[in-house]
């Protein structure tokens, strides 16, 4: 699970920093919501 967990954090941060050098700032902070949200999605529905 922490790996999968991982990943999507890794890849949003990712994803958020070219955002953010392009200056799309809304779009970097997007990135980092969704993922944060599907993160947690997944250990919430791991504790199940």
């Amino acid at each position: 699970m922490w790996q999968e967990m991982y990943l999507i954090m890794f890849r949003a941060a990712t994803q958020a920093l070219a955002q953010m050098q392009a200056q799309n700032f809304g779009l970097a902070a997007e990135e980092l919501k969704k993922a944060q949200c599907c993160a947690e999605e997944l250990f919430l529905k791991e504790k199940e």
